[in-house]
């Protein structure tokens, strides 16, 4: 049995994203922020790298625009943080484990049990039963929400960021490590917004110049009747088509909401824009999804 089914595929091409349960089992879950909790007692982030992450359009500029950091993190495994978690020296005023906001953006390539996720057969079937010929994986990021400071996600569109020529050829894999409620911060849909295009896109900036990032137009505002809750269960993925508007809360319950998260690009007839802030190097070529680990 097909663990994505026809009804799931229509419903993704229809609203532009689905919830599909069981990608993974309760053990696998726990096994990877295990591993992530061992990566972060491990971390050593020079004070001059702790780079807080935000989805606000001017604060972007402020922060991941400014720091190299983030902006060469594509083939690398860094360390993100919520506001509020240093000191004026750059010292932490939270537990370690606490001050995180994402960790990305190469888990994929170069953390074996997230290797194994993102290239387990469940992926690879239902990327082959959207149609996807030869897909390629772009980042990864465990996304923390931490209990009581996880910061809100405005709505936007990963497409702002991951633009192809033509759109639709970007999909995310929301896999919840954890059960995502309302109270801890699970994402929110605009059910049928991924056929209007985009109105805003992050691009690098010409070289030397800073910040490094900018913004071409800007988020539309959206009415809030329209969006639709989508809580899931641990285990469970939710898959995103790169267009369509989805936010989440802040989480201000006393339970994290943890997340692996990737992307993917149908490579076959597409242009990933050279003005993307995330781009391939000779280190870590996009690689391709259909794979055997």
């Amino acid at each position: 049995m097909d663990f994505m089914t026809d009804r799931d595929v229509q419903k993704y091409l229809e609203e532009g994203y689905v919830v599909l349960d069981g990608l993974l089992t309760p053990q696998e879950c726990d096994e990877l922020r295990q591993r992530m909790g061992d990566m972060v007692e491990e971390m050593d982030v020079p004070q001059h790298c702790r780079t807080t992450f935000s989805t606000n359009h001017d604060e972007q500029l402020k922060t991941q625009g400014n720091a190299d950091y983030f902006i060469t993190s594509g083939d690398k495994i860094r360390f993100f943080f919520e506001k509020g978690v240093f000191d004026d020296k750059g010292d932490f005023i939270v537990p370690k484990q606490r001050s995180l906001n994402k960790v990305g953006h190469a888990l994929h390539e170069y953390e074996p049990l997230y290797k194994k996720v993102t290239h387990s057969p469940k992926v690879q079937g239902l990327a082959k039963k959207l149609g996807l010929i030869s897909p390629v994986i772009l980042q990864s990021m465990f996304i923390f929400k931490q209990p009581g400071i996880g910061g809100e996600v405005t709505p936007h569109q990963d497409a702002t960021f991951l633009y192809t020529e033509p759109l639709g050829r970007v999909m995310g894999l929301w896999i919840a490590l954890e059960d995502a409620t309302e109270n801890n911060g699970c994402l929110w849909f605009i059910p049928r917004s991924h056929n209007s295009g985009i109105s805003r896109r992050m691009v690098r900036t010409p070289k030397g110049t800073y910040p490094m990032t900018d913004f071409t137009g800007r988020e539309q505002t959206y009415d809030e009747q329209k969006f639709l809750v989508a809580p899931v269960k641990k285990g469970s993925v939710v898959l995103i088509d790169g267009e369509v508007v989805h936010r989440s809360s802040e989480n201000t319950s006393e339970d994290s909401r943890h997340v692996y998260t990737f992307h993917i690009m149908e490579s076959q007839g597409t242009r990933w824009s050279p003005d993307n802030w995330l781009q391939p190097t000779e280190e870590l070529p996009f690689p391709q999804l259909y794979t055997k680990l």
